[in-house]
């Protein structure tokens, strides 16, 4: 049926596929902004099936359409219930489009025909094989921006460094850009160019490996200091260098999911039947990258948290190097949630001390944006155990201060009557 809309959910976009007509009419109706799928390469995974010429054309005739899944979009599409297969994780459903004035009809039974998505399981793999792709190229385009924001020339940080594994990160980055560029114009991957780039996730997981010991060791130093200057000393140093080694490691993340979106790539055509299991594969060790990255970044927040503590306590003796590691550790928590939103790193994630970090480095964020930069309270991101510390420090210096001087104003004013 023209008017009859397939959808399909994998917890991470949602593909809606279609006559164009129908699908236009989906996506305005609902207001999602959506991108194209690319639907048919899914042709080269019919292979000789049964039905495979039918198939292909219907598909082929097609719009496919990618949604990115946001809680706005998440919300938008879960009026229509979609059935979660145990199979694959994907969540399934159908609508129908009618006119305008009719709107969008709710949930009708799956499609039974040659081109239908939920009876064909070599079209629904390839069909979110290809979404994991589209999502995984939104994700890079979206660190190519954070990039950008933060004008981050990592090359010039790959370079600086002595260490050969650094050094080749940009010769990998340059033969995964090749690649991708055959890729795009060629609209697959052959042989001859997955030849070029299959041995380099090894030194993209080394250079990630060693910026994250990058980020330890400046935790650690933080985690030795004692003195109030030499606290001041390393959260300035911690300032500088992490948003450096947080931008090295976006970087490997993006090239990671470039070399990803070449596998699949591969797969669909060498091997389709195990498209979906390597799809899935490939979704859990993206994830196990964002929980090693995220527990890292937590462990330096504490740890910069820790600092700020310390330094808190003792304002009042030392003023100055207090105020830098609190400012410090302020500009390396903005640093971090930011870098947390550009990988998508999910709340649920993240420890509760993490959690606290994050929604007090977003209010910092937002003031910074709102003032632009003047006047921001340097205290913004100490918890309220900290500040507590602080001002039960500092009634006790005030009442010692007010004591003595009541003291002094006594013992003169005996001196005077014994005058």
């Amino acid at each position: 049926m023209d008017d009859e809309i397939q959808l399909i959910s994998d917890g991470d976009g949602l593909a809606v596929i279609g006559d164009p007509t129908a699908v236009e009419r989906f996506l305005v109706s609902e207001g999602l902004p959506s991108k194209d799928l690319g639907l048919q390469r899914l042709r080269s995974t019919l292979g000789n099936a049964a039905g495979a010429v039918q198939a292909g054309a219907e598909i082929a005739a097609d719009s496919g359409r990618w949604v990115k899944l946001t809680e706005e979009s998440a919300r938008a599409i879960q009026k229509y219930g979609l059935m979660k297969s145990r199979q694959t994780g994907l969540s399934l459903g159908v609508v129908q489009a009618k006119g305008q004035a009719k709107g969008i009809k709710g949930i009708v039974q799956f499609a039974k025909g040659p081109g239908s998505l939920a009876t064909n399981p070599a079209i629904l793999a390839g069909a979110a094989g290809i979404m994991a792709q589209v999502a995984m190229q939104q994700a890079m385009d979206e660190i190519i921006d954070y990039l950008a924001k933060i004008d981050a020339k990592v090359d010039d940080v790959l370079r600086a460094q002595k260490d050969a594994v650094l050094a080749d990160m940009i010769g990998v980055d340059l033969a995964i850009e090749e690649a991708m560029i055959i890729r795009e114009h060629v609209g697959r991957v052959s042989e001859v160019a997955w030849s070029k780039v299959q041995t380099t996730s090894v030194t993209i997981t080394r250079t990630q490996a060693y910026a994250l010991r990058q980020l330890d060791a400046l935790a650690e130093k933080l985690e030795h200091k004692t003195a109030v200057g030499d606290l001041a000393k390393a959260s300035k140093e911690a300032e500088s260098k992490v948003q450096e080694w947080l931008a090295v490691l976006a970087r490997c993340f993006q090239l990671q999911d470039a070399m990803a979106v070449l596998e699949l790539d591969r797969v669909l055509d060498a091997s389709p039947d195990e498209l979906d299991r390597h799809r899935l594969a490939l979704r859990a060790t993206r994830q196990n990258r964002l929980e090693l990255i995220a527990r890292t970044t937590e462990h330096l927040l504490a740890r910069m948290d820790a600092a700020a503590h310390r330094a808190n306590t003792q304002v009042l003796l030392h003023p100055k190097p207090s105020r830098t590691v609190v400012d410090s550790t302020n500009q390396v928590a903005v640093a971090v949630v930011d870098f947390h939103g550009r990988l998508g790193i999910e709340r649920g994630h993240q420890s509760l001390e993490a959690r606290r970090w994050v929604d007090a480095a977003a209010d910092v964020r937002d003031k910074v944006l709102e003032t632009g930069g003047a006047g921001v309270d340097a205290a913004l991101l100490l918890g309220n155990q900290t500040l507590d510390r602080a001002r039960s420090v500092t009634g006790k210096l005030s009442s010692g201060i007010a004591e003595r001087a009541l003291r002094w104003r006594r013992d003169d004013e005996k001196r005077d009557e014994e005058g």
